[in-house]
């Protein structure tokens, strides 16, 4: 079997207070939250750079990275994306959602416009790749695609809310219509959309709360 090089690793700087930098961390991200009223005001693209970069350090299946993110500011881009979604949004609230699923929405008052496809300065359309852009060894499998595309995305929100950027995760299904958009590869799947900006003045968020911790941590 060939031997594969490893190299030293250096673990970042220890913080002089682990807890604090955990609790300043949890405190920041406690005021993400899902953003559907945003400023038209620009956002550098350097910052879109940034938190996209801070995406691709997550870790992935055989460290493929099967992630790709089109990042979109182009006015008339943003407008068919918005009517290819709503579209979908339609048929959603419509025909295909239950009646569980729609009564467990009413708290956060959504509907099938969705404006802030043209409002926000960008959009970010997370692609999962379902082959590897190269061929190694005979192959381009990827593994666990969900999984690490999920974690990217993550860490892009993350990244996103230190920054103080509003964001979103949009979701309409099925979500084909932004591959022919933007013209992705057979093998890139759109994972996740989305808008990236500041939040409006007057912009407001349903009042609803989080699981609390001993809801969501067990001790064993």
């Amino acid at each position: 079997m060939a031997e594969h090089r490893h190299i030293p690793y250096q673990p970042p700087a220890a913080s002089p207070s682990p807890q604090a930098a955990a609790d300043a961390f949890r405190d920041r991200v406690a005021q993400r939250r899902s953003i559907r009223f945003f400023s038209d005001a620009p956002v550098p693209r350097e910052l879109i750079e940034s938190i996209v970069a801070a995406a691709g350090t997550a870790p992935s299946g055989a460290n493929k990275q099967p992630w790709r993110f089109v990042a979109v500011s182009d006015p008339a881009i943003k407008k068919k994306i918005r009517e290819g979604a709503e579209a979908e949004e339609r048929a959603f609230y419509e025909q295909r959602a239950s009646s569980d699923w729609l009564r467990d929405l009413e708290p956060l008052g959504t509907d099938s416009s969705k404006p802030f496809l043209e409002t926000a300065p960008w959009l970010i359309v997370v692609f999962k790749l379902m082959e590897d852009d190269i061929q190694q060894n005979d192959s381009r499998r990827v593994y666990y695609v969900n999984e690490s595309v999920g974690i990217a995305a993550g860490l892009l929100l993350a990244a996103a809310a230190h920054a103080g950027l509003a964001t979103l995760t949009h979701t309409p299904s099925p979500m084909a219509f932004l591959g022919n958009i933007l013209n992705r590869p057979h093998y890139e799947r759109p994972f996740l959309l989305i808008p990236v900006g500041w939040a409006a003045d007057d912009c407001t968020v349903p009042d609803i709360t989080r699981k609390p911790l001993d809801q969501i941590l067990v001790f064993e």
